[in-house]
Parts: C-alpha cells; structure tokens; sequence
C-alpha cells in the first residue's frame, strides 16, 4: 500500500508525492499543522493542506525573500519577519554582518516548536543572540512600532485564514509608518500563473504606498506552478541596485548571487502585465 500526499492548489489541478511517513499531525490554535516525510523533497511542513517548505528546495524562498531587500539596503541593522516560524529567512538574515537584531513575530508557536525538532537544517539559527523571537501578532506588532525597521520581510502563508490581513492595503501602510526613513519591505506575493489578479492588487496597494514599487521572481519547484513572485517597496533604495557589492558577493548561498539579484527583475510579458 502506498500513501500519497496532493495538495490542491487550484479547484482543478494539484500537486503530489509519495509519503514514507508522516511524522507529525495536529489542529493548532490557528491552523492545521502537519510533517511528513517525502521520497522526492525530503521532510515537508504543510499548514491547511499547503506546501510550506521542504528540505529539497527550501533555499530558494528563503534566499530570494531575504538577500534582495537585505542586499539593496547599505546598512541593514534592524529587521523583522513577519511570520516564518520555520526559521528560514531567519538564517539568511543573519548572514548578513550589519544585522545587529532580527525579530520574528510568528502568531502560531506550535510552527516554532515543530519546525525545531522536525526541520533543524531551516530553524537552526532560531537559538543565535541576534534573533528575538516572539509568538505575537506580526499584523498588531508592526502597527504599534514606528520608525523602527530597515527591513521588513513578510513571510506569510497564502491569503486564507489567519494570513488574509497581510494582504491588506492597512498592513502596508503600517509597513511603511515601521520603517525607518530609508526601509525597504519585501513580502511573497504568490504564483504569476495562479494568482494574477493578487498580484496586481498588491502591486497597485504597495505602489500607492512607497515610492519604489518592483515585482521579482524565482523559482520554486513544490509551490504552485513552480514560478514564485516576490514584491518590494522601499522608501529611498532601488531594489534593482545591490548597495555592496562586497557583502553580497559573500554571502553563502544556493540560489541567490549579485548576478541573479538583478536578473530576477527582467519579468515575462505576461508577468508585466500583471504588474502594469
């Protein structure tokens, strides 16, 4: 007998992979949390039927959501995640020498817990001395701190259930009061492919917000469609530019580099529609 995850990305089309043990299943607080072993991707976190990350191809997102805003940032001191309790984006974070402290505020604290015993190769930086994490509200945290971040990186599930209030327009302008002067924020804004409409919302929310709005890509194979896309406002800094060269040239990664930095901007025709 064999035992076969799919998640249903859309109504009429998913994707599926052959499951050597589930490791680990529960009903959360906020949401439906499992862990499973895969043949093809490794371990798998799932939150409501949906691929979190797994261990085969989790550098990719965790790369390009934190190395292009930290990278175009001269001096990146403060951050903060919003979400992310697998500790992924907390790793890359930290690569980055300026980073002086990382807050992640993740609302669901069973993720944390799981994610460190299950996924230790992505949470292992959750225990560093410059990161602070919090099992708060990220929407309720970003609204009470102002002027405080050079980098704020939203990390969220997709838009249902406790996520929908980060695509919202208010939480973008919140983003903004949060950031320091020269800030730069950078969220996941979904599949080009599957999700077109939320992306030209978003682009249009977040333009109508910051200066500097720009749309970015990458690939990721065990999320919808496998094309992912990233959106970046910023206050004073061109994403399009990487502030150090130095610094982003060291950094230890497996998808990100300075050359691909500025070839994730170059969209397909049917990608800049989208953002037009």
């Amino acid at each position: 007998m064999e035992l076969w995850f799919t998640e249903k990305q859309t109504a009429d089309y998913g994707i599926t992979a052959k499951i050597t043990k589930t490791l680990h299943t529960e009903q959360t607080e906020f949401q439906d949390l499992a862990v499973i072993d895969t043949n093809e991707w490794g371990r798998m976190l799932v939150l409501d039927g949906c691929v979190m990350t797994t261990i085969r191809d989790e550098f990719v997102y965790h790369e390009m959501i934190s190395h292009i805003a930290l990278s175009a940032h001269p001096n990146p001191q403060k951050v903060l995640v919003v979400g992310g309790g697998d500790g992924g984006v907390m790793r890359e974070i930290i690569k980055h020498k300026t980073v002086q402290k990382a807050v992640l505020a993740e609302i669901d604290g069973r993720v944390i817990e799981l994610s460190k015993q299950y996924l230790p190769e992505i949470a292992v930086a959750l225990t560093d001395p410059r990161i602070d994490v919090r099992v708060i509200d990220g929407i309720a945290h970003v609204k009470e701190h102002k002027q405080e971040y050079d980098v704020i990186i939203v990390d969220s599930t997709d838009p249902i259930g406790p996520a929908v209030g980060l695509f919202a327009k208010e939480f973008y302008e919140n983003i903004y009061a949060a950031l320091k002067e020269d800030g730069i924020f950078v969220a996941q804004s979904e599949s080009p492919f599957m999700h077109g409409e939320l992306i030209g919302r978003v682009q249009k929310d977040v333009s109508a917000i910051f200066p500097i709005t720009r749309l970015y890509l990458a690939s990721i194979p065990t999320y919808p469609s496998g094309l992912w896309s990233f959106t970046i406002g910023s206050k004073r800094h061109d994403p399009l530019q990487i502030a150090d060269e130095q610094r982003a040239s060291e950094l230890v990664t497996r998808y990100y580099t300075p050359s691909l930095h500025r070839a994730a901007f170059t969209l397909p025709a049917f990608v800049e529609e989208l953002v037009k």
